[in-house]
C-alpha cells in the first residue's frame, strides 16, 4: 500500500482536479485524542464502506502516519500515527484517496489535556465508595426513558429485568445525599450503550465503547456528573469491560479480522442458532491462570470461552483489539477526569494483555487506581493479581487493587455462625490474618454486598444489629471499602435471595410517585433511619481518621464471643469491638494491655459517650462498639 503525505498547498492545488466528498465517515475511533502523552503513538480504527481500498494522508505539524494496516474486511483501515512532543492542539483533515482518485475526508481533533497526568489521583484507603446501578437509583429525566432507535423499548418497574428509567442526572441530583452520608467516591455500573433486545439495564453487554447509552443521558451528562463530584472533592470510578462486548455490538455485523473475537468461526458458522445450542461458553475455571498443572485446553476454555451466549469474548491477543481497548480506557480517563477504573471479570481475558493494559494506564497516570474483579473466595487467587505479588510463574499484573471476596465471605459467615473454636468471629480473625499474602492489603477493595451478591441485610438474616457489626468492622479494616446503594437503609432481596432483579431494587424516592423517599427520610421506618444515621456517623468519622486510612492494625483472637481490633496512628487509636453475647458481659481489658490505652479517655463515635480505659469494660448488649481517643 502506498502511504504518502501532502502539504496543504498541494491539497489546495488539486482541489479543482478531483471530487472530494466531505461527508463524515461511519466511524473513526478514538473519536479524538490529546497532545503531550508519554506514549506518542495513536492507532485509529476507521470504519467506512470500501475504506480499505484507499490511501490516507495527513498534513499537520507534528503528526505523521507511521503505518497503515488493511483488515480482512475491506470496510476497515487501521492507521498508526505518531504525535510528537511539539504537536499543538487543533484540528486536521485525514484525506482518503481511492484508486479512481475520488477522495473522502475526515476532520480529526487533538485536544489540550485538562490537567497534568500526576493530578489524576485514584481512589485509596482514605476513600469510601458508593456503588450504584444507575437504572435503579433515580430517574431525573423521564423523556429519555425510551429510545425508539434502540432494541429494548420497554419501561416496567414491576419487572426486575426490564429497564426502570434511572439515569445519570438522577445520580448527579443526589450527590449531596451521598456526600452527607460520608462517601467520597461514586462507582456506577456501566453506562455505555447496551443495544440489546432485553436485559440491557445492567450495562455489561456494551455495544458501543464510545457512546453513553441515551437512556442514561448524554456524554455531557456524564461529564457533568464527574464535574459536580470534583466540586465536592469526590471521585468518579468508571466500570469497564475488556473481556466481552454485547452480541449486538456494531462490529459483530462486519468483523474486521478472522480473529477479532474468540471462537469466531464457530460463531460465524452458526450465527442463526447462536443463542440456542452453539455457544462456546467459558468453563469459568479461573484457577487455570495460576495453576502450574492446568491443561492448555482448560486455560483456553476460561480465557477464550464466551461469558454467556449474548456476550462475545474479545480476543485481546489480536494486537489491534488490544490497542483499541487500551486507548478506549485512556480516552475515558481524559474525557471524564476519572478517579479510577473498576475492571469487570478480570481473570477471563488474556492475562498478559491485562498486565499490558494496566501497565499502559499506570505509565500515563502514575497516581491513578484500578481495581479488578476476581470473584474468588481463595485469597491465593485474589492476591495473585495484585501488583508486586511474588508469583511463582513470574507474572506481574501492574494492578493495584483487587476485590476482596474472601473477606466478604468471612465477615458474613463469621457474624451469622454460632461461636465455637472454629466458627463465628474466628472467621473474621483468620480472614484478616491472610493479609500476609497481599502485597498491600490497604489497596484491596472490601465490600459486604454488590450488584451480583445477596443484599447483606438478607445475608445476615434481616438482622440490623448483625448488619451494623459487619459494616462497622469492614469500615475499620486496612482496606478501601465499597457499599452498595441502599445498604444504608437495609434494602433486601429476601423474597428470592440472590435474584439479580431484587438485588438491584429501585432506590425509594428516586422515582416519580414513590411513597417512601430515602433521600429525605419521608416514610422510612425507624429502623431504616437509624441504620442510615449509623452509616453516616461511621463514614464521616472514617473520612477524617488517619488511623483508619493508614494506621497500624492490631487484632486479638476472639474471646468469650467478642473480637477486638485496633487501628493506631500517632495520637489516634480507634477501637472496634464486636460482641455477639445476648446477655451483658464484662471483659478484662488487661488482655489488651500492649495497645497502651490504660488510663486514657475514649469516645463512642455513635453515642458520643465517653469511656475511661481501665481494668474492664462491660458490654451490655449484642452489637458493635467504635471508640476513639481523638475527640
Amino acid at each position: 500500500m502506498l502511504i504518502f503525505s501532502c502539504k496543504k498547498e498541494e491539497i489546495k492545488t488539486n482541489l479543482s482536479d478531483v471530487s472530494i466528498s466531505n461527508t463524515s465517515l461511519e466511524r473513526v475511533e478514538p473519536t479524538n485524542w490529546w497532545v503531550n502523552f508519554k506514549d506518542t503513538s495513536l492507532q485509529l480504527l476507521v470504519k467506512e464502506n470500501n475504506i480499505g481500498n484507499s490511501n490516507p494522508s495527513i498534513s499537520y505539524d507534528g503528526v505523521s502516519i507511521e503505518k497503515v494496516h488493511k483488515a480482512k474486511s475491506q470496510n476497515y483501515l487501521f492507521i498508526d500515527l505518531n504525535i510528537d512532543a511539539t504537536t499543538k492542539a487543533g484540528k486536521f483533515d485525514i484525506i482518503f484517496t481511492f484508486d479512481d482518485d475520488t477522495k473522502k475526508t475526515h476532520t480529526y481533533e487533538l485536544k489540550e489535556r485538562q490537567k497534568p497526568a500526576e493530578d489524576y489521583k485514584g481512589f485509596d484507603s482514605s476513600d469510601a465508595i458508593y456503588l450504584i446501578t444507575p437504572d435503579r437509583f433515580a430517574n431525573a429525566d423521564e423523556t429519555n426513558d425510551i429510545n425508539q432507535n434502540l432494541k429494548e423499548t420497554t419501561i416496567d418497574r414491576t419487572d426486575g429485568y426490564k429497564r426502570h428509567g434511572g439515569d445519570l442526572q438522577g445520580i448527579t441530583n443526589h450527590i449531596d445525599y451521598i456526600a452527607e452520608l460520608g462517601f467520597t467516591t461514586i462507582w456506577p455500573t456501566p453506562v455505555l450503550t447496551n443495544d440489546m433486545p432485553n436485559g440491557s439495564y445492567h450495562g455489561y453487554a456494551i455495544t458501543d465503547y464510545y457512546q453513553v447509552d441515551p437512556r442514561f443521558g448524554t456524554l455531557e451528562d456524564y461529564k457533568n456528573l464527574a464535574d459536580k463530584l470534583r466540586e465536592k472533592d469526590m471521585k468518579l470510578i468508571m466500570d469497564q469491560v475488556a473481556n466481552h462486548c454485547g452480541l449486538e455490538h456494531w462490529w459483530m455485523k462486519d468483523l474486521p479480522f478472522e480473529d477479532w473475537i474468540n471462537n469466531q468461526k464457530n460463531y460465524e458458522d452458526n450465527i442463526d442458532t447462536w443463542e440456542n445450542d452453539k455457544n462456546i461458553g467459558s468453563n469459568h475455571r479461573r484457577t487455570t491462570n495460576q495453576d502450574l498443572y492446568a491443561a492448555a485446553s482448560d486455560r483456553k476454555g476460561n480465557n477464550e470461552g464466551w461469558f454467556v451466549s449474548g456476550m462475545p469474548d474479545l480476543n485481546q491477543r489480536n494486537p489491534f483489539m488490544a490497542t483499541y481497548i487500551i486507548q478506549n480506557s485512556i480516552w475515558w480517563i481524559e474525557t471524564l477526569g476519572l478517579g479510577g477504573i473498576r475492571q469487570d471479570t478480570y481473570p477471563y481475558p488474556d492475562k498478559q494483555f491485562m498486565a499490558n493494559w494496566a501497565g499502559a494506564i499506570m505509565n500515563e497516570y502514575p497516581n491513578f487506581a484500578i481495581v479488578g474483579e476476581e470473584w474468588s473466595y481463595n485469597p491465593l487467587l485474589v492476591g495473585y493479581w495484585q501488583k508486586g505479588a511474588k508469583n511463582k510463574d513470574g507474572y506481574e499484573s501492574n494492578l493495584q487493587s483487587t476485590m476482596d471476596f474472601p473477606m466478604q465471605k468471612a465477615i458474613v459467615e463469621g457474624i451469622k455462625e454460632e461461636e465455637t473454636w472454629g466458627t463465628g468471629l474466628v472467621k473474621l480473625y483468620e480472614g484478616l490474618a491472610n493479609d500476609f499474602h497481599y502485597t498491600t492489603p490497604k489497596d484491596m477493595m472490601v465490600f459486604l454486598d454488590n450488584h451480583d451478591e445477596r443484599r447483606v441485610f438478607t445475608a445476615l438474616n434481616e438482622d440490623a444489629t448483625n448488619t451494623k457489626m459487619g459494616l462497622s468492622y469492614m469500615l475499620m479494616l486496612p482496606r478501601i471499602p465499597q457499599i452498595y446503594y441502599g445498604t444504608e437503609i437495609l434494602m433486601d432481596d429476601t423474597a428470592n435471595p440472590g435474584d439479580h432483579g431484587l438485588i438491584r431494587t429501585d432506590f425509594p424516592g428516586g422515582f416519580k410517585d414513590d411513597n417512601i423517599n430515602a433521600f429525605t427520610g419521608e416514610g422510612l421506618s425507624a429502623e431504616k433511619r437509624e441504620m442510615q444515621n449509623f452509616v453516616s456517623k461511621v463514614l464521616n468519622y472514617r473520612k477524617e481518621s488517619e488511623a483508619i486510612h493508614e494506621g497500624k492494625t492490631i487484632h486479638f483472637a476472639p474471646f468469650m464471643g467478642t473480637y477486638f481490633l485496633f487501628r493506631i496512628k500517632d495520637d489516634e487509636t480507634v477501637v472496634h469491638i464486636i460482641n455477639k453475647n445476648e446477655e451483658p458481659i464484662t471483659i478484662d481489658l488487661k488482655r489488651y494491655a500492649e495497645v497502651g490505652l490504660e488510663g486514657k479517655s475514649l469516645k463512642n463515635i455513635i453515642s458520643g459517650d465517653e469511656f475511661l480505659w481501665n481494668e474492664a469494660i462491660q458490654l451490655s448488649e449484642k452489637g458493635s462498639l467504635i471508640l476513639t481517643t481523638k475527640f
